[in-house]
């Protein structure tokens, strides 16, 4: 220490923000520059995952999502039956999520389960899933009491009715009037119509052709569980 002179902290503290003042203007161009640039990309990479986050469709939990070369889409059969009412959901992650079908494999034969409902009022329930989000459930078709047919979903994507089959098939629900699940004639002829003309474009066999039961042991659809040769029938009626 030097006798007479005294030197503290406050005393150095100005030579250390002279020597920092040195750098040139070049270099806190440089430095602010960088910085911008790093602040454009990270706001950027915000703003693309706010984008796809909502809208994006949900995947249901049962199906495994295809890898991006595995999307090709099917077309869909031309010269479908004519009493075939096509009137798609909106695309949404509980009856329309928009997964393309990688192939058909298969046509699942279900019913309704609510008896004296009517092809109509089964489309309006999946189309209000969209708001209510009750539950994961479609089918890409339903047939009336009637007969009459409506298209619920495109025949090149999933639709939410088979279990772990809902990747690889096409799905049919059927009205039908009473418990017992018996279906009408209408609705009888228009499933065999149907099934002949989605398996004939498919190039399926008739043990392609199956039922709910078949793929989790459902009672689904009821009356052809309960009474397996009427199931039989209905496969020979196909030829």
């Amino acid at each position: 220490m030097y006798r007479g002179q005294r030197i503290d902290h406050e005393d150095a503290r100005p030579r250390h923000r002279d020597r920092r003042r040195r750098h040139s203007p070049l270099f806190y161009l440089m430095v602010g520059l960088a910085l911008g640039i790093c602040l454009d990309q990270a706001l950027q990479s915000l703003l693309s995952v706010q984008d796809t986050g909502p809208s994006a469709p949900r995947q249901h939990p049962r199906i495994s999502q295809s890898s991006s070369s595995q999307q090709s889409a099917l077309k869909a059969p031309p010269n479908c039956p004519d009493q075939i009412e096509q009137d798609f959901l909106t695309v949404n992650p509980y009856s329309r999520p928009g997964t393309k079908l990688v192939s058909v494999n298969g046509i699942v034969v279900h019913y309704v389960g609510n008896p004296g409902t009517t092809a109509r009022q089964n489309h309006s329930y999946f189309q209000n899933l969209a708001r209510s989000g009750e539950t994961f459930a479609s089918s890409h078709f339903l047939i009336g009491l009637e007969g009459e047919i409506i298209q619920n979903v495109p025949l090149d994507e999933v639709a939410y009715c088979s279990s772990q089959r809902n990747s690889d098939t096409i799905s049919i629900e059927c009205c039908h009037p009473k418990e017992d699940g018996a279906f009408t004639p209408e609705t009888y002829d228009s499933l065999v119509e149907l099934v002949r003309w989605l398996a004939d474009y498919y190039d399926l066999d008739t043990d392609q052709i199956i039922r709910h039961y078949d793929v989790i042991g459902k009672e689904c659809p009821v009356y052809y569980v309960r009474n397996p040769d009427a199931w039989t029938r209905f496969l020979e009626d196909l030829n």
